[in-house]
């Protein structure tokens, strides 16, 4: 136990170990409220004074939520060695962050805007009072856990902070002198290789593409290699302020399977909304149909952004586009395990063991096939609005041929019933419980109910307790003979729960997905055609509606005249007019026909030849 005059700890409640000063855990002796203890050694004594005493004079200055706070700085009762009496942060560094299993392949998108938010404010709290903290790395970026239940990341270790000089551009950032300009990412693939430049990032980075092209740019510009070009921190500011200040909304492309976060200020309008859609998907403003909780959604062009729907990954907005476009789905790496190594190595052993975690897609295989299932119950929904529309007109065009009938007495009377008939099936199928709906309730693909998601998390919870048993193994250097033995059984547990994981991934969730997707594409295919098809008919309606109207208004012009004055030439006149509408509403039957005949055939797909009835 050691202690200053109000705060007491234990050597073995070590927090962190650098080369002159140890952390520990220690308590208050009245309160009893846990500190973040900094005491100091020997070593410390061999560096100049006025580099002692920086890391106290910085910390007196600083008050800021995302900077470790300094609260005391008091003498250990035995040695006299300094000791800061800091914040304690109870869930570690972001480096602890950054080793958990879940996080193999980086954060998630949400936590990741968490620590660029509170990492760039906390810079900006040291820029304000002049110092550059000169050692930012995962290690000196503590975490806990804030009031609402987020994360809060806050700067510590200013054992290297100096004053800051005017203007001073990012010369702390490694960037290897012979980097191509525009670069951010490179790979190695063997010691000493050559390096594998790239201007965009990793494949396996987990980041949404719409995020990544706003940071690909700030990336390129802080790791620029010649310091005349590198970004000085103003604009590296400005930028990522810009970035943390929008808002994100979820789409999700119907045909095309793929989920997109679309990255906009509140106050931007629904216009630029949908322009950047287009980027994204390559679909044109004119074609693209918006459903949101299956409904349609129409946004003005000057709506603001802030007025849009609540999106999120399970519920975004649905675009449908009025053209046919290429599926793409989910692009995932079906990544094969590394080669085991039959030898004994408590360094390679943890190595393995993490590699082999969080590998598999198989979350998001679901969530993308449950977000096409529903996008197409909302598309379904948009056909029936279409055919409520074209009812609705045909009943008019009904309406006005029957008065137009009675007028002209020597014309021919329509026939009407095919129509009707015609309509009345296509309601059949379009409604609840017809058809189109019924096809996806026995979709192929992965469902909830099949428990895959679950025999998986199941092996990968039991791989992430070996992993965590040989982090331990490898902290200790040496394990005696019997858990030498304990840990030869757990590396061959290790092969076997990652084979069976990967067969059911490979084999099960990777497969009935791909089928999904090509079944899906196939549906959306046919969907198209009836959609083109009804699209023609409800054309053909409002232009049959068009003529039909003339032709009532040439009669009733007529039949107020006098019969001396009513030529042969005008009764010729209409009853062309009127033959020529009789063909066209013909035309319309066959439409109808041609039209119910397909729904027909698509209603009554199997699984192996498209879709199941």
């Amino acid at each position: 136990m050691q202690s200053t005059t109000n705060y007491l700890w234990l050597i073995s409640d070590l927090l962190g170990q650098g080369a002159t000063a140890n952390v520990y855990r220690g308590r208050h002796k009245k309160t009893g409220d846990l500190y973040a203890v900094k005491v100091f050694n020997n070593l410390s004594f061999l560096r100049p004074l006025d580099v002692q005493m920086r890391e106290f004079e910085v910390l007196k200055k600083l008050n800021h939520k995302n900077i470790v706070k300094l609260f005391a700085v008091e003498e250990e009762s035995n040695t006299r060695h300094k000791v800061l009496v800091m914040e304690y942060c109870p869930c570690g560094s972001l480096y602890t962050v950054l080793e958990e299993a879940s996080n193999a392949y980086g954060l998630p998108e949400d936590e990741f805007l968490i620590v660029l938010h509170d990492v760039v404010a906390g810079m900006n709290h040291l820029r304000e009072y002049g110092i550059v903290h000169r050692d930012i790395k995962p290690g000196n970026i503590m975490r806990v856990i804030g009031e609402d239940g987020h994360s809060v990341y806050k700067l510590t270790d200013f054992g290297a902070a100096r004053e800051l000089e005017d203007d001073e551009q990012f010369v702390s950032l490694y960037a290897p002198r012979h980097k191509p300009p525009g670069t951010i990412s490179g790979h190695q693939k063997c010691e000493n290789g050559k390096i594998e430049w790239s201007t965009e990032m990793p494949v396996s980075c987990s980041l949404s593409k719409g995020l990544q092209s706003l940071l690909t740019p700030v990336l390129a510009n802080i790791l620029e290699a010649d310091q005349e070009k590198c970004w000085g921190f103003d604009q590296f500011f400005a930028e990522t302020s810009d970035i943390l200040h929008r808002t994100v909304v979820y789409v999700f492309s119907l045909q095309q399977a793929t989920l997109h976060h679309i990255y906009i200020h509140e106050y931007n309008t629904a216009a630029l909304f949908q322009d950047l859609l287009c980027r994204r998907t390559s679909i044109a403003l004119h074609n693209q149909e918006l459903l949101y909780e299956g409904r349609r959604l129409i946004l003005d062009p000057n709506r603001q952004a802030k007025t849009f729907p609540t999106t999120s990954r399970d519920n975004p907005i649905m675009l449908v586009s009025r053209e046919s476009v290429t599926t793409v789905g989910l692009i995932f790496e079906d990544r094969i395990p590394p080669k085991v190594q039959p030898r004994y190595d408590l360094d390679l052993d943890a190595s393995y063991a993490k590699v082999l975690l969080n590998r598999y897609s198989y979350k998001s295989l679901l969530v993308y096939q449950e977000l096409v299932r529903k996008g197409v119950r909302g598309l379904i929904e948009l056909m029936k609005e279409d055919y409520s529309e074209i009812q609705h007109k045909k009943n008019e065009v009904f309406h006005l041929c029957g008065y137009c009938t009675q007028i002209l007495e020597k014309t021919e009377q329509f026939s009407l019933e095919p129509i009707e008939r015609t309509t009345q099936d296509i309601k059949s199928k379009i409604l609840p419980g017809g058809v189109l709906t019924e096809s996806w309730t026995q979709q192929v693909g992965t469902h909830p109910e099949d428990r895959n998601v679950e025999k998986i998390k199941v092996l990968l919870d039991a791989i992430t307790a070996i992993y965590q048993q040989f982090k331990k193994d490898k902290a200790e250097r040496r394990l005696p003979y019997n858990e030498e033995q304990i840990h030869k059984f757990d590396k061959q547990k290790l092969v076997l729960h990652a084979s069976k994981a990967r067969s059911l991934f490979t084999e099960e969730c990777a497969m009935k997905y791909r089928l999904f997707i090509s079944k899906s594409e196939e549906w959306m295919r046919k969907v198209h055609h009836v959609r083109k098809q009804l699209l023609g008919l409800s054309g053909q309606l409002i232009s049959i509606e068009k003529e039909v109207t003339i032709l009532m208004e040439r009669a009733i012009k007529v039949s107020v005249r006098p019969q001396a004055y009513l030529s042969q030439n005008t009764l010729v006149e209409m009853t062309l007019g009127m033959k020529k509408l009789k063909e066209e509403m013909e035309g319309v039957v066959k439409e109808l026909a041609e039209n119910n005949h397909f729904l027909e055939r698509f209603g009554t797909l199997t699984l192996d030849g498209g879709l199941r009835g």
